[in-house]
């Protein structure tokens, strides 16, 4: 798909989008329940199909029901098929793995896209402590595994990814049949498995940690538990990118972010706050548009992004249109994601006369000379193309966006958003 953004003044009111993160981690756990789920709100973006196939192939079953719900009935892990296949979510493959090995029978584990380059030497390096048998590809996928996980306390890695963690601690939490620690070493994006923790904590799992450095997994009841609802929070990480809008390019209002979830990504309110927009943060929907008529322009920030890395495409957005050079830690992050984000960034918006100098662990944005529009490539990345179409809102002439049906990823609906909002968006399916 081909996306035409015109420079557009925006206004009106959006739902923010329903989170992956929430969704994922939702059904991972209504997998690992021995009853039934109902979730409400569920999200539908790739990431969050994928998950619910990978539970079917698990052993749930997924029916919808009235007022856009599911219901999840499972009794825990008993594999239906001998491979699974995780899509391109990143959070997927390393989540429902530790999972998946919860079954003694051998299972292949699978993905597609950018997901079959990302690295996977973590579970080469820890599942043989956990008597899992592994036959890996050089630490890339297709892997074969083969349990049952036997929970031990082991020490881990945390500096990659925590995704990972949040795995081991589910699957740690279904299987522990006494007290087990997992010690973490340079643990990031601590906001994520704080959500990792609140989800378990709702369907009735006993984990407490020290810090973020050791986490004690305590056994769960065995016995048959009465029907959880579970309801899946609105995505910080999309709606940052609507926030950016409205602080560029008109006043909006975004629905359904909850400003007490423990989403890392809700740390974008701090970047819009120093940068100088015109922001009011209430309790149901945040109104955000540009600096007031007659004061100063957007002003350069400095934001740490290496415990919320998802937030980089739209905080680049947001630099482009602010004045001076803005500055954003924890580029390391960026390398291994669906694509190498910080060249990405760096090549895309340069044909939007945006330059960005990535500097050891540092990505300097100079911005507020203005925003040229051009034509751009998503890289098969959704945030990348979130990310030139909002900068492309302000822009002088169009943006042309080209495999921008990368989206679907996270946020299906984003340019139709857009539309609602009153942008000025072409869309153009293309064949192959």
């Amino acid at each position: 798909m081909i996306v035409t953004i015109q420079p557009s003044t925006i206004s009106g009111s959006i739902d923010a989008p329903t989170s992956k993160s929430s969704m994922q981690r939702g059904c991972a756990a209504a997998l690992l329940q021995d009853g039934n789920t109902i979730i409400s709100n569920p999200g539908k973006s790739n990431d969050d199909l994928a998950a619910l196939e990978v539970i079917k192939i698990l052993g749930a079953t997924v029916t919808e029901i009235e007022d856009n719900k599911l219901l999840i009935k499972s009794a825990g892990v008993n594999a239906a098929s001998n491979e699974m296949n995780c899509g391109e979510s990143g959070l997927g493959i390393r989540m429902f793995t530790p999972i998946a090995a919860l079954s003694p029978q051998q299972i292949t584990i699978n993905g597609t896209g950018s997901l079959l380059t990302r690295p996977m030497d973590f579970f080469d390096e820890i599942f043989p402590a956990l008597d899992i048998s592994i036959q890996s590809n050089s630490g890339k996928l297709p892997i074969k595994i083969q349990g049952p996980l036997q929970p031990k306390d082991i020490t881990i890695d945390g500096s990659l990814s925590s995704q990972f963690l949040t795995g081991l601690l589910m699957a740690y939490g279904k299987a522990a049949t006494t007290p087990v620690t997992i010690t973490v070493t340079n643990l990031k994006s601590k906001p994520y498995i704080d959500l990792t923790l609140q989800v378990m904590k709702h369907f009735g799992y006993d984990v407490t940690h020290n810090n973020h450095q050791s986490f004690l997994i305590n056994p769960s009841s065995k016995t048959a538990r009465q029907t959880i609802n579970y309801t899946v929070e609105g995505d910080w990480s999309g709606g940052a990118f609507l926030l950016v809008a409205g602080a560029i390019a008109g006043k909006i209002t975004v629905k359904g972010l909850d400003t007490y979830s423990t989403q890392a990504d809700k740390a974008i309110l701090k970047a819009l706050m120093d940068c100088g927009c015109t922001i009011s943060i209430q309790e149901k929907q945040i109104d955000i548009a540009p600096p007031a008529t007659g004061t100063s322009a957007l002003k350069a920030f400095h934001f740490d992004a290496t415990d919320c890395p998802d937030l980089f495409p739209p905080l680049v957005a947001l630099a482009a249109y602010c004045s001076g050079t803005t500055v954003i830690e924890g580029v390391n992050r960026l390398a291994h994601k669906e694509s190498n984000r910080g060249l990405t960034l760096q090549q895309e918006f340069g044909k939007m006369g945006i330059e960005i100098i990535l500097q050891d662990n540092l990505m300097l944005i100079k911005g507020g000379s203005g925003v040229t529009g051009a034509p751009v490539h998503s890289h098969h990345d959704h945030r990348i193309a979130m990310a030139n179409a909002v900068a492309g809102l302000q822009a002088t002439g169009q943006t042309i966006i080209e495999e921008a049906s990368a989206i679907n990823k996270s946020y299906p609906e984003f340019f139709e958003h857009l539309k609602k909002l009153n942008a000025v968006v072409g869309l153009q399916a293309t064949t192959i």
